[in-house]
């Protein structure tokens, strides 16, 4: 069994019965929602499912987990989702997956998030990992002019096909290389800003719990304050 998958299993242990659970995305997520379909159909548990994809979306639905939108339920009681980063200080960049707009909708109203990862995803800053910036596609090359004339190193996301990705909101995604994100606070509310951006991958004081697949120790836990 991979670290991916150990986490992912672990991670389903903290969902119970009657719960609305929100269903991350991601090579990671996949396990911990494949475990909970699991129990579902081996162990009766009676969830409701949120999920933050139309990936994770097709895949629950085939698992028979039963499913509702973020607009249909009052809040998330626990999301549990992958990260491509978690600094020092515990926080995330997210978006590798071009999921993150709804990721982050879905964690934004829920009361616990957990975030399941292995132990390379682990830094003492973000940055290395490019961070993702969902635009509208209108404007999309006036941003990236914008971008580049902060020094931010941005490159549109492109499909095999030379074609820009589309999100599941059909926007793009600009990618910032920037090595090191020494104050990702700034740098959020710097992109908030900007007219055309409809989210970003910074992740910023929305964690509770990281479980963590190392492959010496196992299974790490971490209970995160904020």
């Amino acid at each position: 069994m991979n670290l991916k998958q150990l986490v992912g299993i672990e991670s389903a242990k903290y969902v119970k019965d009657g719960m609305v659970v929100g269903l991350g995305t991601g090579s990671t997520a996949y396990y911990m929602v494949e475990e909970i379909g699991r129990r579902i159909k081996e162990e009766g548990l009676n969830i409701t499912g949120v999920t933050t994809s139309n990936a994770t979306k097709e895949q629950a639905t085939k698992l028979g987990i039963p499913l509702k939108s973020i607009d249909e339920v009052s809040c998330v009681d626990i999301t549990i989702d992958g990260a491509d980063e978690i600094s020092a200080d515990f926080q995330g960049i997210k978006g590798g997956g071009a999921a993150l707009l709804f990721e982050k909708i879905v964690a934004t109203y829920s009361n616990k998030v957990i975030w399941i990862v292995d132990e390379s995803k682990m830094v003492k800053y973000l940055g290395k990992f490019p961070l993702p910036v969902e635009v509208i596609p209108y404007g999309s090359a006036q941003l990236l002019k914008k971008f580049k004339e902060q020094s931010l190193n941005p490159k549109l996301r492109l499909a095999k096909d030379g074609q820009p990705i589309l999100t599941d909101s059909q926007n793009y995604i600009i990618d910032l290389h920037m090595d090191v994100i020494k104050e990702p606070v700034a740098l959020a509310n710097w992109l908030d800003k900007q007219i055309g951006v409809v989210e970003h991958g910074l992740f910023l004081n929305m964690v509770d719990k990281v479980i963590i697949g190392d492959p010496v120790e196992g299974i790490k836990i971490i209970d995160v304050a904020r």
